[in-house]
């Protein structure tokens, strides 16, 4: 399998964040793989950025994947019901990630479909197909994703991402979409870093 390598992983986050758009997430989950388009991500630094979990290398139960080595998925509960995946990047002890906050549904799409909403995709209303994958709790929603997964190796074959769509024997046309920087969404409390242009999309999605 083209798996993205830890190396992928180990450098600059706001970098990876937009590296990641148009790349292939997928999850293995009961014996199929699981496939999105990644369409949108945010960066979170936490040397620097007062957004971030571990803002100030404050550690805690919570947020202590994001110290450990890149390459692994840090995966937390808001609201006391959407899980959110983040991708942790920079070397250990730095404690950051790449939150995927959206995804285009393209391998596995009726177990997808089942996870989202317990129904086919066929029976998908218009609505529903739009927003299938566009926000981090119903991506994770639609992989079966939980804190359980928490930690879980990216390279490992259970969860990854690939760059290469054939691999999955897709045969997806080139991303050509224009990417478009922004502000992160839902962080009104982090003073200057509420401005900081670390939510990337395609256009299209922008807000």
């Amino acid at each position: 399998m083209a798996i993205l390598p830890r190396d992928f992983y180990n450098g600059d986050t706001v970098a990876i964040a937009r590296n990641l758009l148009g790349k292939i997430l997928v999850r293995r989950y009961e014996g199929q793989n699981l496939a999105l388009r990644i369409t949108e991500t945010e960066a979170y630094v936490g040397r620097c950025d007062k957004a971030c979990h571990a803002y100030g290398y404050r550690k805690t139960a919570r947020n202590a994947t994001m110290f450990g080595p890149p390459g692994h998925a840090y995966i937390y509960l808001i609201y006391g019901m959407h899980h959110c995946l983040n991708l942790v990047t920079e070397r250990e002890g730095e404690p950051s990630a790449v939150l995927i906050r959206g995804g285009e549904p393209v391998l596995g799409t009726p177990a997808m479909a089942r996870l989202r909403y317990g129904t086919a995709p066929e029976a998908l209303t218009a609505y529903q197909r739009k927003h299938f994958g566009d926000g981090p709790g119903k991506l994770c929603k639609a992989l079966a994703l939980t804190r359980a997964e928490d930690g879980t190796d990216l390279t490992g074959g259970t969860l990854w991402v690939t760059d290469d769509p054939a691999d999955l024997g897709l045969a997806l046309p080139q991303e050509t979409r224009p990417i478009a920087a922004a502000k992160r969404i839902g962080i009104d409390y982090a003073e200057e870093a509420k401005d900081f242009l670390w939510r990337f999309t395609y256009e299209e999605h922008a807000k």
